[in-house]
């Protein structure tokens, strides 16, 4: 494993070599330039095995076949919390290559969202330690979603075979007309809201910064509701159950379904993340 030396930035430290590197591309999120195969192309030219997926693999399969020290994922927020958690079974370092629609995870780690060839330095750069968050036992490293957002999110999953606009226009129709609150309850208090955000680390919820995070490692979750009292808790542990057996929910923008009741934990500074020196 590579030795490291302190950096100046908060709560880094510099590798003194590259680490050996694993680097799965989501084809399906990238959308310019590079394409998949280049990005592929340029990572091997440095030095990092690349794998481009095909339909049907299985990103956490191809990472825990791996024996590199390191493993990325270039693809959006969806892509990376399987690979990351095998990251994090193994102690393994862990690089996100921004290469899909928001990277939102990439932005709040300092990244320029526009540049995936860049984000490949991170893998002779240097690591530091952030939070990640579980719903049961399922790893996030943004937030979850449960609610209206989810509804959406779960909607558009079920029309994506459909033309892209239509899909979008449907399932924004069907977001707006929902009107039902969830009928939850936090920690045994019931709470009447149609949203529930449940993050990893504190948002940002002041214009122009909206949806960004300051810190990755504040070892807190928080809990937002929308239009309940009070609008948003802290804590480190989190029961939300609900009368339904079941909750649709997204998990870094990906749709799933949560048994109730659900516990929301987070695990504080457990996850290497690689970033480029520069960052």
């Amino acid at each position: 494993m590579g030795r490291m030396a302190h950096s100046k930035a908060r709560g880094s430290q510099r590798l003194e070599r590259s680490l050996t590197g694993f680097l799965i591309i989501n084809p399906r999120s990238g959308s310019g330039n590079p394409n998949a195969d280049e990005l592929a192309a340029e990572a091997r030219s440095r030095g990092i095995e690349a794998h481009v997926l095909a339909p049907g693999e299985d990103p956490a399969r191809l990472a825990r076949a791996s024996a590199a020290e390191a493993l990325g994922v270039a693809g959006g927020d969806g892509s990376l919390a399987p690979v990351a958690e095998v990251a994090l079974e193994r102690g393994a370092a862990f690089a996100a290559v921004p290469f899909g629609t928001r990277n939102h995870f990439a932005r709040d780690l300092g990244l320029d969202r526009n540049d995936p060839l860049g984000a490949l330095e991170a893998f002779r750069g240097r690591e530091r330690r952030i939070d990640v968050g579980r719903a049961a036992d399922r790893l996030f490293l943004n937030n979850v979603s449960i609610g209206i957002y989810a509804r959406l999110v779960h909607q558009r999953e079920g029309h994506r075979r459909r033309r892209e606009l239509f899909a979008r226009a449907r399932a924004w129709a069907i977001v707006i007309s929902h009107r039902e609150r969830l009928g939850l309850s936090i920690d045994g208090d019931p709470v009447e809201t149609r949203l529930l955000l449940v993050a990893n680390n504190a948002y940002a919820l002041e214009f122009p910064s909206i949806g960004a995070r300051e810190r990755l490692d504040e070892g807190r979750l928080h809990l937002y509701s929308l239009d309940a009292d009070p609008p948003e808790r802290t804590g480190e542990r989190f029961v939300v159950d609900a009368a339904s057996r079941q909750l649709e929910a997204a998990i870094d923008g990906e749709p799933v379904k949560l048994q109730t009741p659900v516990e929301f934990r987070v695990e504080p500074n457990v996850l290497r993340v690689l970033l480029p020196e520069s960052r």
